[in-house]
């Protein structure tokens, strides 16, 4: 099975990487970008990795694991959240974790980054810090941001170097172009798509402007811009 990226929409991601499916923020139901072909009852989930508590990254985790039984990794407030909440019905292992902090899986490693970010969860209580995800595997290094501000700090991500790098471009709530743009410098991904823009007016972001951003991210950086559609994919070598 080749090693791909699925784009949902949104920040929402299919990954299958060393024949495991991996789902990153679970925004399917309520997703307006979301391809038709994908819901939470036929969704494959051999882990599920939250970068935070919000109604659009937390989604449809419950439904999905009530049938996929997958490890969740999140930070610890929202493993503590789903302890609680019994009542559910789950049955899946949980792998918390926190910033800094890596794990190793049977696809390669998951470590935990900062992201600059608020966390309540959908019934108001608190989420924890929110976090990014950096996935490295045989064949690819990949950095999923979450949503996130700019921080200084992303140039210390980059060793080793990264292959994709997803980041927040919406501005509003994440990193705008500007942002994103000095982002980009930072980390030196070899590739970078944007994520969490035009699913809604407040983070639409007009076409001229994603051109100029492109333009200027591939002449200031060594990175190429990929932008990806809702259901496109990336096959990884």
């Amino acid at each position: 099975m080749t090693d791909q990226i699925r784009y949902l929409g949104h920040s929402t991601f299919h990954l299958t990487l060393q024949g495991k499916h991996i789902i990153i923020d679970p925004f399917i139901n309520g997703n307006p970008q979301c391809p038709p072909d994908v819901t939470p009852a036929t969704i494959p989930a051999d882990y599920i990795l939250i970068t935070h508590g919000h109604g659009d990254h937390i989604g449809d985790t419950f439904e999905i694991a009530q049938r996929t039984h997958p490890k969740i990794v999140s930070v610890f407030e929202i493993y503590e959240w789903m302890e609680n909440h019994p009542d559910m019905g789950l049955d899946y292992d949980y792998e918390p974790m926190h910033i800094g902090g890596s794990i190793p899986t049977d696809f390669g490693r998951i470590k935990m980054t900062p992201a600059l970010h608020g966390s309540a969860l959908p019934d108001g209580s608190y989420g924890g810090l929110a976090a990014g995800f950096l996935l490295t595997t045989p064949t690819a290094t990949l950095y999923f941001a979450g949503d996130t501000g700019l921080y200084a700090e992303m140039q210390f991500l980059a060793n080793p170097p990264i292959d994709y790098a997803f980041l927040p471009i919406g501005d509003r709530y994440t990193m705008g172009p500007t942002d994103a743009l000095t982002a980009t410098q930072l980390i030196q991904p070899k590739t970078v798509v944007p994520i969490h823009y035009n699913t809604w007016p407040l983070i639409a972001q007009a076409q001229d402007a994603l051109q100029s951003w492109q333009a200027q991210v591939e002449s200031t950086t060594n990175s190429n811009v990929n932008f990806l559609a809702p259901g496109d994919s990336i096959k990884l070598k």
